[in-house]
């Protein structure tokens, strides 16, 4: 085993064994609560371009399964763990998790003390992180600005048919899993890229339009706002995650960079409407301004408990929701699988209904 790197842009050096790849690998390191799903989250497009620090202490007792991957490309810059489980226990394992790693070619680092690792990134914040062989200092080489959803999402439309009604999914490096939940619901759904026009998506005649989520900062995709208004004024939409921000900049809120984000499978949410707590699957670092909202087009549905962020919104006049959080719940708690549920019956009892922009 060889002895691996981690170097902070901060100055931080933590030392541990290589797994996975062998290759030097930047990216802005993030942790992770939770407690199981592991292959779902290395396999999640919105970390792309991350390195992700699992909190919980040994990874991969379980292994890998042929079923739980999110995409076929992992698209996350690295891992870093504390103890690597290389003998996993579970009838569904076909490879160690430090197997998958190397399939995927995403460079690892076993044996760190990760939890000094997580209170360093809670007193800087996200921070630029590259893991090597050897000790680095500099970070000129490292691309933060790149336009991850470009490099995640679909390059062409892929059907799925079935005899329910018509979803456009727009790809903005959707989880396969929300796929999965609108097919359950006898969903036809056509994924679409991130950057396809609203003439497009009215010409295959969609009952209803998902936006997906997705990795980068909001803002990066500032010149799509007009079409995702557009889309959203004529059918019936629910934006997720980097969705819901791409909603609510669509229609002139603001976003901002959380210090360290929300990413687990044990977010508290409160619904507002009911008052009832829902725990989350979450996994983003920006979030909506809450003085920028516009009250008079949209009320707030669901808030962080925690630090009382805006965790979903809802539409006045159309027929427009959004969630900050995952409702398809893979990895996480199924609290609020209700919310695809609903999007799909609204879209059912409205039919192929347009609405005019006014």
């Amino acid at each position: 085993m060889k002895q691996a790197f981690l170097t902070l842009e901060t100055g931080e050096i933590v030392k541990g064994t290589l797994i996975g790849a062998t290759k030097e690998t930047f990216g802005e390191v993030v942790f992770n609560t939770s407690m199981t799903g592991y292959q779902e989250i290395i396999t999640d497009p919105s970390y792309a371009g991350q390195i992700i620090t699992f909190c919980y202490p040994i990874i991969g007792n379980y292994g890998v399964n042929a079923l739980d991957d999110e995409s076929i490309h992992p698209s996350l810059a690295g891992v870093v763990i504390g103890d690597l489980c290389e003998t996993p226990s579970h009838y569904q394992a076909i490879h160690k998790f430090s197997e998958k790693l190397k399939q995927a070619g995403v460079t690892g680092i076993a044996g760190v003390d990760t939890r000094f690792l997580v209170k360093t990134i809670r007193k800087h914040g996200t921070v630029k992180g590259i893991i090597s062989l050897d000790e680095k200092h500099t970070f000129s080489s490292f691309d933060g600005s790149s336009l991850w959803v470009e490099k995640v999402s679909t390059k062409k439309m892929v059907s799925y048919k079935n005899s329910g009604p018509h979803v456009v999914l727009v790809d903005y490096g959707y989880k396969k899993s929300i796929l999965n939940a609108l097919l359950e619901e006898n969903c036809s759904v056509t994924i679409v890229p991130y950057n396809t026009t609203f003439e497009k998506i009215a010409s295959i005649s969609p009952d209803g339009v998902l936006f997906s989520n997705g990795p980068g900062d909001p803002m990066s995709l500032a010149d799509l706002f007009p079409e995702i208004k557009k889309i959203s004024q004529h059918f019936p939409s629910l934006g997720i995650c980097l969705g819901h921000q791409l909603i609510a900049l669509a229609y002139g809120a603001k976003t901002k960079k959380l210090a360290f984000g929300h990413r687990g499978a044990n977010h508290p949410v409160k619904e507002l409407l009911t008052g009832k707590v829902k725990i989350t699957s979450q996994n983003h670092g920006y979030v909506v301004v809450d003085e920028s909202i516009n009250h008079h087009q949209f009320q707030v549905t669901y808030r962080n408990v925690n630090d009382q962020s805006i965790e979903g919104l809802q539409h006045v006049q159309y027929p427009i929701q959004t969630v900050q959080f995952h409702p398809e719940a893979h990895p996480g708690p199924s609290d609020t699988a209700h919310v695809l549920k609903e999007f799909v019956s609204q879209i059912t009892s409205l039919g192929e209904t347009q609405y005019a922009v006014t």
